[in-house]
């Protein structure tokens, strides 16, 4: 039996975390890892105990001021638990900003593995001319229709037979 590969299953939680983004503009989901194991995740939205986005302050024209992005805190997140994130891989929906790609950087990571192309490459050149390797792994290929999100997410939401529906 063939299994699907750590990047397809890395890939395929951080879009997984994407779904609890709560910015209105872009939703993003990361997931950093070290020898595929997940060390902490991140998604786009506002910071703790701040209200979430709403449409009277978010609009899909302008850049949210609101919003940590998810990349940014997944490294939050891994510094507050004391997580040491060198080296390590990020797992990415959008390849970083350039704000996250400086903030990776001075992280530790040693490389960025994404989903959808940002509008600016920028970051993507910035990381891989200080030698961090960036590698763009589509959400659609045969592994993920195979084993993928879908398959994952379908089995995460349903409530085995067994056990009672809260």
């Amino acid at each position: 039996m063939e299994r699907i590969s750590r990047d397809r299953l890395l890939m395929d939680v951080a879009l997984l975390f994407k779904e609890r983004a709560t910015c209105l503009r872009r939703k993003v989901g990361a997931v950093l890892a070290r020898d595929g194991r997940i060390l902490s995740t991140g998604y786009g939205g506002a910071p703790a105990g701040v209200a979430h986005c709403t449409p009277e302050t978010c609009s899909p024209d302008k850049p949210c001021l609101r919003t940590i992005h998810a990349e940014a805190n997944a490294v939050a997140w891994a510094a507050r638990s004391g997580i040491a994130t060198e080296p390590s891989t990020l797992y990415t929906t959008a390849s970083p900003c350039i704000e996250c790609a400086k903030l990776l950087i001075n992280a530790g990571i040693q490389r960025v593995v994404y989903d959808e192309e940002y509008r600016d490459t920028a970051p993507i050149l910035l990381l891989e001319g200080l030698g961090i390797r960036c590698e763009r792994i589509g959400s659609v290929s045969t592994e993920c229709s195979e084993f993928g999100l879908s398959v994952f997410a379908r089995s995460v939401r349903s409530t085995p037979p067994d056990l009672p529906k809260v």
